[in-house]
């Protein structure tokens, strides 16, 4: 009987799905635009356009990716560190990409997580677990005409 017991909660315990950690943050695009990793990172020739239909008027369209990048955190305030550093190392991301396609601007960047769109000018949205902050951006990439 005790042998039987033992074996059917091991058996529960396998069978139970695991539980994983996966808090959403919605956090400022100003914040990390404006940090120092950012302005480290990102040199100015690419511009960043964030939201839906933010495509200036003359750009033409180079191409569309999806970039993911996850940064290492634990804890609230890891888990909002390790959002920004995996936001700016996207942005980065996204500037080696235009410079390759031969685009000047990224365009209608978006938040992308597991096929679910958040658009927003002024925030983000990141997913913080146990492996640390994740957040994928979905973009356009665009010459825009010198004025």
């Amino acid at each position: 009987m005790k042998k039987s017991l033992v074996l059917c909660l091991m058996a529960a315990t396998l069978a139970a799905p695991a539980l994983a950690r996966n808090t959403e943050y919605k956090l400022s695009l100003a914040d990390v635009m404006g940090s120092p990793e950012a302005k480290a990172k990102l040199d100015g020739s690419v511009k960043f356009y964030f939201g839906e239909k933010t495509m200036p008027a003359g750009a033409e369209r180079k191409g569309d990716d999806v970039i993911n990048r996850i940064a290492k955190g634990a804890g609230r305030n890891d888990d909002i560190n390790a959002c920004k550093a995996a936001a700016v190392d996207a942005l980065a991301g996204l500037q080696e990409r235009a410079k390759q396609l031969g685009a000047n601007a990224v365009v209608d960047i978006v938040s992308y997580y597991k096929n679910t769109t958040f658009s927003s000018a002024t925030e983000y949205e990141c997913h913080a677990g146990g492996t640390g902050g994740h957040l994928t951006f979905r973009a356009t990439f665009v010459s825009v005409p010198a004025k």
